[in-house]
């Protein structure tokens, strides 16, 4: 699962990515470093401490996300 978020900051888009058949999780930020996490849990908790709706140029897109992030680990 891969979602791609336009910031008002950045050229790029931040991405983030799930990918549980590699365990990779994680994150690309506006300024084009990342993070990596351990689990799905921690990656979503990462995007709630650090990153708004209104830092992205599509807020609503954020939003969307975030409830697909959330149906994810509720089903996991």
């Amino acid at each position: 699962m891969e979602f791609q978020l336009q910031s008002r900051e950045g050229a790029y888009p931040c991405e983030v990515t799930i990918d549980d058949d590699n365990g990779r999780y994680m994150i690309r930020k506006a300024d084009t470093s990342g993070e990596v996490f351990n689990s799905p849990l921690e990656l979503y908790q990462w995007i709630q401490d650090h990153w708004k709706a209104n830092d992205f140029k599509d807020g609503e897109h954020y939003n969307e996300v975030m409830g697909e992030l959330e149906d994810y680990l509720a089903n996991a």
